[in-house]
């Protein structure tokens, strides 16, 4: 085991963090097996997304294709079938909901209700804009990996996509550990007036509800931890993508507790998460970048 855990910390960061929360998803299925619907089938997703991980890092170099595939493609897929994965596995690992803390929190800090306070400025026109903003947050780290490669940018693009996936998984471990479902399931009957898009709005949200289905992802906001993220290293790698991507985020950001996905505690959660992510990510691309350069010496046989 102990030689199993060294082979992967040697990979790199990106492929270690994605092989360790599936390794760790496959472990918490296993431990919960009589309670988790679709349990044998989600151990074997697990297990075959870790397979193809390796492989991928095994056969990277054999072409323009399996490279792009390897660095940008099947990071995205990992991540989109992760999630959609824990409709099977939070409320059936940690069935109570922490909404009644959080709304308690919000009640606390503003004196009444965000998402209910916010429909004094109403409008249909907003509605369509920061719904829009809201959607971008498929778009944003993708396009970030891609203006990077484009660039041929690689030790960059390297850790940033160490450091997207490591703030989405630790955003996946906090919807496990702090289930919530956010304010338009439980603040629904307070809410005095629908959201209401002049153009797009509407179908936009049927969609990103269809396509999410009923999930525990409110507590931290993931939306807000990971375009963060993208934010911080974009300021250090790409600084016209930064001032472009700024004022999206900013509306993204507050689209999450206009729209009703977050309580402003989720974003506050999701700020936090994005320092978590910078300093433990930080330290440890430090921490193998070290044991790259000593695996590189001759005492050491190439690279890992």
């Amino acid at each position: 085991m102990g030689r199993i855990i060294r082979t992967i910390l040697k990979q790199r960061p990106a492929d270690t963090v994605t092989i360790s929360f599936l390794f760790f998803l496959t472990a918490l299925t296993i431990a919960f097996y009589p309670v988790i619907p679709k349990a044998s089938f989600l151990i074997a997703l697990y297990l075959s997304l870790i397979a193809i991980q390796i492989i991928l890092a095994r056969v990277q170099d054999s072409g323009r294709f399996v490279q792009f595939f390897y660095d940008l493609v099947f990071p995205t897929i990992c991540i989109l079938l992760v999630f959609d994965s824990l409709e099977w596995v939070v409320h059936y690992v940690n069935p109570v909901d922490i909404d009644p803390a959080l709304i308690r929190l919000d009640y606390l800090i503003f004196g009444g209700h965000p998402t209910v306070m916010l429909e004094k400025i109403m409008n249909p026109y907003l509605t369509d804009i920061l719904q829009l903003a809201y959607s971008t947050y498929y778009f944003i780290p993708v396009s970030f990996g891609m203006v990077l490669l484009l660039k041929n940018r690689r030790r960059e693009f390297n850790k940033s996509i160490f450091m997207i996936l490591f703030c989405f998984y630790l955003s996946y471990l906090g919807y496990i550990l702090f289930p919530a479902l956010g304010p338009r399931f439980y603040l629904q009957h307070l809410q005095t007036t629908e959201l209401q898009g002049a153009f797009f709005a509407g179908p936009m949200m049927d969609l990103l509800n269809r396509l999410e289905g009923i999930k525990r992802d409110a507590f931290p906001s993931g939306h807000t931890g990971i375009t963060l993220i993208v934010l911080y290293l974009a300021y250090q790698y790409n600084r016209r993508f930064f001032w472009i991507a700024l004022p999206i985020v900013s509306a993204l950001i507050f689209a999450t507790v206009y729209c009703r996905y977050h309580y402003v505690v989720d974003v506050i959660a999701g700020f936090a998460l994005t320092l978590i992510t910078i300093i433990l990510g930080e330290w440890y691309y430090r921490w193998w970048l070290k044991g790259q350069r000593g695996r590189s010496s001759p005492s050491w046989g190439k690279r890992g």
